[in-house]
């Protein structure tokens, strides 16, 4: 199997449980929910998306052969020193990542010394191995995955109350304010909402307020 990514880049994870680890960001093109173009964001499943999928062009992307040369990319833009307490991490993100990710493609990247961790919409089935899995559920669908270890819902969702989640049986429960023209008023919701609701942690995407990818 093939592998379109649209860029691979070494950051820091800006948001989630894991805010702040170094690691490689793999950011496969193409969404089950939302072809990536704004002539067809109305009549999207997920509307408020503010990550561009579209193509292979990005930094470090392409098509790739197979899953032993998506790990070497992969491997390659790793510029982290070696420390036993500091394993390579890489995040399989999107779109959809689910779409194309499989076994192969997470035994390889094993192979080349990640931790492999995957931020999907919970709609499509995941591969055996993967070290860490965020599911970020959206209206109007049903999620099929068996398990996750961080649940991150954009806040406010018509249609995707908190509460419909709380008994998901996932242990980390994270809201995050939607981006957008009311950003600041989301951002209150969300915290107004974590207050009342302890069970709810908040989420913010601090590598916006840093400027970096």
């Amino acid at each position: 199997m093939s592998y379109r990514v649209k860029e691979i880049f070494y950051t820091l994870q800006g948001e989630g449980t894991q805010v702040g680890r170094p690691a490689v960001f793999c950011r496969f093109s193409g969404c089950n929910l939302w072809t990536g173009r704004e002539r067809h964001r109305t009549s999207a499943v997920c509307r408020f998306c503010d990550t561009d999928f579209v193509g292979i062009d990005g930094p470090g992307g392409g098509r790739f052969p197979d899953a032993v040369a998506l790990a070497r990319a992969v491997g390659a833009a790793w510029t982290g020193t070696e420390h036993p307490r500091a394993r390579p991490y890489v995040v399989c993100t999107g779109g959809e990542p689910l779409l194309q990710l499989d076994g192969p493609a997470v035994d390889a990247l094993h192979e080349a010394g990640f931790t492999v961790a995957v931020e999907t919409n919970g709609t499509v089935a995941a591969p055996a191995g993967l070290d860490w899995i965020c599911v970020s559920p959206k209206a109007g669908t049903a999620l099929v995955l068996d398990r996750a270890d961080e649940l991150k819902l954009i806040f406010p969702q018509e249609g995707a109350p908190p509460s419909a989640f709380e008994d998901s049986g996932i242990e980390r429960l994270l809201l995050q304010p939607m981006d957008g023209p009311d950003l600041v008023e989301n951002t209150r919701l969300a915290v107004q909402y974590c207050l009342e609701h302890p069970i709810w942690r908040l989420s913010l995407q601090t590598h916006k307020f840093l400027g970096i990818p």
